[in-house]
């Protein structure tokens, strides 16, 4: 297993900071949008507190599914951008790329 460089795990770093901060943007989008009728409609507080845990709970679910894809892919991406390891010369021979 080759070693990271710096530059890898500064990527490494900013993706779990995007995957966290777009995650809590559409879970709390998500649950504003399940919650929004409960402000613009006079509903029974049974409702308004139904209407609550749902958003709460589908906002729950979409962070996660959010961080989960936005980290799954990353690590494929990464190995698409890493340049191929150099094949030391050795004497006498030629080189591959000859």
């Amino acid at each position: 297993m080759s070693r990271r460089t710096q530059a890898e795990r500064d990527a490494m770093t900013v993706e779990i900071g995007y995957a966290l901060v777009s995650g809590v943007v559409v879970a709390a989008a998500t649950f504003a949008g399940v919650c929004f009728p409960a402000l613009l409609l006079q509903l029974p507080a049974g409702a308004e507190h139904v209407l609550f845990r749902v958003g709460a709970v589908l906002g729950a679910l979409v962070f996660t599914l959010r961080v989960v894809h936005v980290l799954r892919g990353f690590p494929r991406a990464a190995e698409d951008r890493r340049l191929p390891a150099l094949q030391p010369s050795q004497p006498g021979r030629t080189s591959p790329d000859s």
